[in-house]
This record gives structure tokens, sequence and C-alpha cells, in this order.
């Protein structure tokens, strides 16, 4: 290069210089925004003794829009004291109820659960939002330690329990003792065009037993007897009949941690996976109405060791970009990451996907595939922490490479992920309607307060969200299929609410795009098995899509 060449690429080089540290300056960032938006839920397990496994598990957070008006709310799950059980110095925490965070459209937050009538002082774990009679609002079923309850929505911001009217109570006691339910999943599984629902129940938690193993710590999770989860089948009056033994689901011990549904091998039916604790996670397939348990033919009853740990729930999503659905299965060693292989089978990538190098001794508990960054593949994050005692961790963000492999890059994305919690329940959700996903984690350390982590986006790329609405409403579009194509790229995702630890994201399906300009063609493909194709959608937009009547909005 001659004398005058290099001066001149030297002068192009210190000019650009500046730019590309602006690039680099336009990373997505997370905020703590917690306190300016006005929420100050802090959660409670009865007493400030951490040591037995009920307060250990802690509860999650439900997302919906439950006055329709178009701005995603949110719902707190809480613990309370409980005689017997909690320490009498906690008598405090008595009657601490759940808490409502009503979406004033401003970035700020109103808490309302006792004015709605949701304020439930059960010990809470989860709740599904689902509209059960399609009357347009979404309903609210709560799974408790004890008697669940559900809520209908009356249209006009409150609602009125009707539980026992449904015949979803729950029973009493399940091998000797309470009841303990942890989530719901909802879909029609038998087809007859009425919603089911699918309850995961725990263990048989004795809170007199002393562990005989480590009598000075809590028992472990394998020195209890399990409880059966239970199918329910909604007749035609409306209310619901277990029908567990008939659809060959019981399983008298077993102790699940998390429900997700979705057509793990695509012949048109929805499947369900059961992750268990210390036991081995099953994978019940559909075959035509009734189930099959095929978790160890498949590859998902253990990890990659041929080990059960402490499996919490079955997060799905395509890590890899090849059009079929994989699972993040969170547990408390290290998680297990099952690339879905197209043939019923699934394949163990923790160790090559680097998942396991980052979750090796965090304990994690919530956790989500979504796209953090709107780059068009799907990242990981997971609220973290020990189980038997409380031993704090960090929170993990994993950002994906787009074929499926993962790295840490969570302290530089946000203070939070530098901070040591021990976190529990988590969600995904776009509380500002900007298209940046935002994340809300509930903690059960003593200080116990939640964090809203608000996306602050700084890209430039594009995104769509779509919510489905069905023949029967929005319940009937849970298990769809959504595949968009733009001109780089083909992403698939599956339209499930219930795909994390004791919580529900929002009913929303997200798309990061990219750079693209332009979605060519978005298919939605209904549980009921139509097909539908929508072509040249602009970005940067929420739609509705109603089955049968196109794009509403």
């Amino acid at each position: 290069m001659k004398k005058g060449s290099r001066r001149v690429f030297y002068i192009l080089l210190c000019s650009c210089f500046p730019i590309l540290l602006g690039a680099q300056n336009q990373n997505v960032k997370f905020k703590d925004v917690t306190k300016k938006v006005g929420i100050d839920f802090k959660y409670t397990f009865g007493d400030r003794h951490y040591e037995n496994i009920l307060e250990s598990s802690g509860s999650g957070i439900t997302v919906f829009d439950y006055n329709n008006d178009g701005l995603m709310d949110l719902y707190m799950m809480n613990g309370t004291y409980l005689e017997g059980i909690s320490q009498k110095d906690g008598a405090e925490n008595k009657g601490t109820a759940n808490e409502l965070y009503k979406n004033n459209g401003d970035g700020s937050f109103t808490e309302v659960a006792e004015l709605a009538g949701v304020d439930d002082k059960n010990w809470s774990m989860a709740a599904g939002a689902i509209d059960l009679d399609n009357d347009g609002f979404q309903d609210l079923y709560l799974l408790n330690y004890g008697p669940n309850v559900f809520y209908h929505n009356n249209g006009d911001g409150t609602f009125t329990e009707q539980t026992r009217k449904l015949g979803l109570v729950g029973p009493e006691k399940l091998n000797g003792f309470t009841k303990w339910s942890i989530g719901v999943s909802f879909w029609d599984y038998n087809e007859d065009g009425r919603l089911d629902a699918m309850v995961g129940n725990f263990l048989a938690f004795d809170p007199e037993y002393i562990s005989t193993q480590t009598p000075g710590m809590m028992p472990h999770p394998s020195e209890y007897k399990g409880q059966a989860s239970m199918l329910y089948q909604q007749q035609p009056n409306g209310t619901f009949k277990d029908v567990t033994e008939e659809e060959n689901l019981f399983y008298p011990d077993s102790k699940c941690m998390g429900l997700t549904v979705y057509d793990y091998d695509g012949d048109g039916d929805m499947d369900i996976i059961q992750a268990n604790d210390h036991q081995a996670n099953f994978l019940f397939k559909n075959e035509n109405g009734s189930f099959k348990e095929v978790g160890v033919p498949s590859g998902i009853a253990v990890n990659s060791h041929g080990q059960v740990t402490g499996s919490m729930h079955a997060t799905i999503g395509d890590i890899d970009g090849d059009g079929l659905v994989d699972m993040l299965v969170a547990d408390l060693k290290y998680g297990a990451v099952y690339r879905n292989m197209g043939n019923g089978l699934f394949q163990d990538v923790t160790e090559s996907s680097g998942v396991a190098k980052s979750f090796l001794g965090k304990g994690s508990w919530g956790t989500a595939l979504f796209d953090y960054d709107n780059d068009g593949d799907l990242d990981i994050i997971s609220a973290n922490g020990n189980a038997e005692e409380l031993i704090l961790q960090y929170p993990v963000l994993l950002e994906n490479d787009g074929k499926g492999n993962f790295k840490d890059v969570g302290k530089s994305v946000s203070p939070y992920f530098a901070t040591k919690r021990s976190g529990r329940g988590l969600v995904i959700w776009d509380y500002d309607n900007d298209g940046h996903l935002d994340v809300m984690i509930s903690h059960v350390d003593l200080m116990a307060t939640s964090t809203l982590l608000h996306n602050e986006g700084g890209n430039g790329n594009n995104w769509l969200g779509v919510t489905l609405k069905g023949k029967n409403g929005l319940a009937s579009g849970i298990g769809a299929k959504i595949t968009v194509k733009t001109a780089g790229k083909e992403l698939v995702r599956i339209n499930q609410w219930t795909t994390g630890y004791l919580s529900n994201n929002e009913p929303r399906t997200h798309f990061g795009l990219g750079k693209a300009g332009m979605v060519n063609q978005l298919e939605v493909k209904w549980p009921n098995g139509e097909l539908e194709i929508y072509k040249n959608i602009k970005p940067n937009q929420y739609l509705i899509l109603e089955q049968g009547k196109g794009i509403l909005k």
C-alpha cells in the first residue's frame, strides 16, 4: 500500500471508529423498574425460618389482560402463615394475600386484588388464566396447597368464586396428606369442543417428618410420597369430571413440578410433558384421546448422565432454527436441553449447547425461552437459587448464536444478573406494548421483593406479536403452531402460555424479526388441523387473528 493510500485508509478508519463504538452501544439492556412502576409485592413463606419444602418451593406469576383494555396485567401468588407448619414468630404473616396489579397504560400499576375479589389468602402456587365460558373475559383458576379456587371474570373488573359449582376444588387429601397443586394446563384433549384441564400435583408433605438422612436440614423430596396429577374432562353441562385413571394418567406416587402441553411428534394431537422432582420425567403421548407414557423411549425421562434430578418445568421452543420444537427442562443440577429429532425422539444436547456449563450449581427454577434482542432466535433466562438451604445464586441470561449454542451475557445486560438472589417464578411479557420483551421474577430470599426488568431495546430490530382466537375464543387457540417466514428466516412458535415453573406468560406469541422489513407469510395450524395463511404483514405491531375470520387488528 502506498504511503498516501495508507493515510486515506487511516482517516477512514478513524472516522468510522465512533460509528463502530456506537453500534456496540446499541446492545439491548434490561433496567430494574419495579419501584418506579409501583409494584411493591413481597413474597412470604409464612415466617423467616427457611426450613421445609413448602417454604422452599416459592410461588408463581400469571400475566393476563383481566379487564380487556389491551394492556397486560399481573397476578402474583403468595404464601402465608400456616398453623403447624410455620414458626410461631411468623404469625404476623397470617392472612397474607395474592396481589393483582392493574396496568394503567402509562408505565404504572395499581394493586386491585381486593377490589377485584381475587385476594386469595390460601397458600397459592400458580394460577391459570383462561376464558372458560368463552364470554370474552379471562377467568382465573388458582392452584393451592389446600383447596383450589376458580374465579369467574364478571366482565366489570370483578371476579366471582365458582369452584365447587364447576367441580374444580380437588380432593382434600392425596396419599394421606393435604393436596398440593402446582399448576394447570388447559386444552381440549378429546376434541369434543369443550375445554379440559390437567392439574399438576406435587407431593404428600408431612410437616412432622424429620429426615433420617439429613436431620439438620429439610427432608429431601425423595423422602416423601407423591401425589397424582389429575385430568379433568369438561362435561356438556360445564362441570368437570376426574378422568385420570380411565385415560391412563394415574400415577399416585408421582411428584409433578410442571405440566407442558404441545404436539411434540407432529401427529395432530396434543401430548403432555410432566416434569417430576427427583423422579423420571413423563411424556404422555396422545393416542386417539387416551395416553401412553413414553418418557424413556423418547429420551426425555432423565438427563444426559442418566440421572433423575429436581426437574421444574418443560419450556418449549425451536432453539436451533430447524422448525422442530425443542425442550428445556430446568432442574436443580444443570438443566436438560432436549433437541427434537423429528421422529418422536429427543437428543440431550445440554453440554454441547453450553447450557450445562452456565447452569451448573445454580439451582434453576423459573426459566423461559424468549427472544430478548428480537434477532429471530430464542435465548434463555433462568431464575436460580438453592433448594435445601437459603443460599443465593446468580440469575443467568444466555444468548443464542442462532444455531442453538448459548453463552452467558447477563452481567453485560443488566446489574440484576450480577446480584445473587433466590428466584422462583418467572414470566415473559411486554407490559408497555413496545415490542421488547420484559421479565418479571419472584424471589423467596428474605428480601423477598419481586423484580420487573424493563427491556430497553436499542438495536433497532423488528418484531411481530400475534394473539390467536380460535372458533371458541382465546382458549381454543392453545397449542396452535405459528410459522412466520421472512426473506431470511423461518420461525416456528407454539401458542402455549404455561411453559415455566408455576408461571404463565402473556397470551400473545412474539416473534423477533431482526432487520426484516416484511413478514412474507404467516401460517397458523390450528389445534383442529385447519391451516390458515396470511401474506405481506408489516412488522412492529400486535395482531389478533381469529380462526375463519382473519386479521382483526
